[in-house]
């Protein structure tokens, strides 16, 4: 996929890997339409990604919110003509066990890693069957393909973001619409620092579970990015991302239902 003079759209860009692949992108000269909630962080990404020349746009809401993300469409067709790549990268966590977890604590999360990527897939797919080489981008998680304790609703919504994108790659089948979904493993993003924590958990807990998710966060977002673009160019169905999310899958493979034991042995888990 030749992505020079194409124009994605990219959620989540104020930070971490949303930026990386709009910097990726912008370095092989794809127009950007950027969304993300936190205007600040947006309009430091857009400046870094116009700095390499290319039209940028920026659209400050909540992709949880169903009539802001309804009428984004028009507003980057109006922006920029076209949409021919959506990258459905926002995302947000949540820690501690299910039963810790509250229902609304559960049900925002659900809200923005999978209600987000399906309601704007829903809303872009009529301008990306215009384009004549159109793909969607959805990230999952290496928690995605494995269940860890204390990630139940993230997992959950990673698993449902995994069926959805591989349900809709089969529908699209015969049209110039690709879909693509990552499972990055530990790339050094904010996500542990900025999960939620559940009601009346002591400091002292939450701060010793986001240094153990730390731990293993060591990808430079930039790399990450780099990879993901990289596997859009190929169009690539499924993309790993990490020597970690490799082996950790071929675990998963090998030991469907025992795998959490192998991790944790390995890897030290709790």
């Amino acid at each position: 996929m030749n992505l020079r003079g194409r124009v994605a759209v990219v959620t989540g860009a104020g930070g971490g890997i949303g930026r990386a692949i709009s910097l990726a992108l912008a370095r092989r000269g794809c127009r950007l339409a950027l969304v993300d909630i936190d205007a600040a962080a947006l309009a430091e990404c857009a400046a870094a990604d116009e700095a390499l020349g290319v039209p940028t746009s920026r659209h400050v809401l909540d992709v949880a919110e169903r009539a802001p993300v309804a009428a984004l469409p028009e507003i980057v067709r109006a922006a920029h003509g076209r949409v021919d790549l959506l990258v459905n990268n926002a995302g947000v966590a949540v820690g501690g066990s299910f039963e810790q977890v509250s229902e609304a604590d559960f049900d925002w999360l659900f809200a923005i890693n999978f209600g987000a990527a399906v309601r704007l897939t829903r809303a872009f797919l009529p301008l990306l069957h215009t384009s004549d080489d159109a793909r969607i981008v959805n990230l999952s998680s290496i928690f995605g393909i494995i269940a860890p304790p204390g990630q139940s609703a993230y997992s959950a919504s990673k698993f449902a973001l995994r069926g959805f994108s591989n349900a809709l790659r089969h529908e699209l089948l015969g049209t110039r619409i690709g879909v693509t979904v990552v499972h990055p493993g530990g790339v050094a993003t904010a996500i542990a620092r900025s999960a939620r924590a559940p009601a009346g958990a002591a400091p002292a807990e939450i701060a010793q579970r986001v240094a153990a998710a730390e731990k293993n966060l060591r990808m430079a977002p930039a790399r990450a990015g780099e990879i993901i673009v990289a596997a859009i160019e190929r169009r690539r169905a499924r993309v790993l991302v990490g020597a970690d999310a490799k082996a950790i899958a071929l675990i998963e493979r090998l030991a469907p239902v025992h795998y959490w034991r192998v991790l944790a042995r390995l890897f030290r888990l709790g």
